[in-house]
């Protein structure tokens, strides 16, 4: 059974909706908010699923389609299994136990609206270009190819980078120093800039599939963008780190906080 257009869209919001209510159900037994962030990939794959299923235009032989879908759980699983392995055992991350300390008494309920149910619905915000993409009938094209490629390249620069600091932090020689090898040298947030080539990448698709008819979606690589570099990401990390590691002062002074580029000369 197909469903239309409309009726998708409110399918994969659905989706994203339950699982953070499972989620957040979850995170009062365990006191963790943070549970949130191993799941979020989940929730932008799996709404694309959602829509590879019910829209008319997006037959399980399409290739475009199956494209998207691929790129997007290759994408969804390699983040979601990274993140689990990274804060197991952990505990709440630092940033949740602020947000929890902040919104006191009564968080647990709070958090459902201040936390679950907001990124909710930023997953299926982030999920248009793929709704687009699946819901879109035109041929493929240089968009298609150009936007793959690129969402493909983020897809395993973001995973070097994880890789690469992964390692790093297992080395209990480096405990203490600033990661500045790999992609790190050349990027502070190697990682963060692939998340963002996944996402225009497949905006770039979403194009292909339906023309400029099809540019709203960029509501979402804008919006991964601004998460990246302003809220969740670069300006949250850095924002006490210089204090925290005077090394680190260095590294910002010599390395690109995004986009990699030269190493520079400090200045004098």
């Amino acid at each position: 059974m197909r469903f239309s257009a409309p009726e998708a869209a409110f399918a994969g919001l659905a989706f994203t909706a339950a699982v953070a209510l499972v989620v957040w159900l979850e995170s009062l037994a365990r006191r963790d908010a943070s549970l949130i962030d191993r799941f979020w990939p989940v929730l932008i794959a799996g709404a694309g699923l959602v829509y590879l299923v019910l829209l008319p235009n997006a037959p399980l032989h399409e290739p475009r389609g199956l494209a998207m879908a691929v790129l997007a759980l290759l994408w969804g699983l390699r983040l979601a299994l990274y993140v689990a392995s990274r804060n197991w055992g952990h505990g709440e991350d630092r940033r949740y136990e602020a947000i929890r300390a902040r919104n006191q008494p009564g968080f647990g309920l709070k958090s459902l609206y201040l936390v679950f149910g907001l990124q909710a619905v930023l997953a299926w915000i982030v999920s248009a270009p793929l709704f687009v993409g699946m819901a879109g009938a035109r041929p493929l094209g240089w968009l298609d190819i150009a936007g793959g490629a690129l969402a493909a390249f983020g897809i395993g620069f973001e995973a070097i980078a994880d890789a690469q600091m992964s390692r790093f932090k297992a080395d209990p020689s480096q405990r203490g120093q600033v990661m500045d090898r790999g992609l790190w040298r050349y990027s502070r947030h190697p990682n963060y800039f692939g998340e963002a080539c996944v996402w225009w990448g497949l905006w770039l698709m979403a194009l292909g599939a339906a023309g400029l008819g099809g540019a709203w979606s960029v509501v979402s690589p804008l919006l991964m963008t601004w998460l990246l570099l302003r809220v969740s990401g670069v300006r949250l990390l850095e924002a006490d780190i210089g204090h925290r590691r005077p090394a680190y002062r260095d590294y910002i002074a010599r390395t690109n906080a995004f986009v990699p580029g030269p190493v520079r000369r400090p200045p004098k």
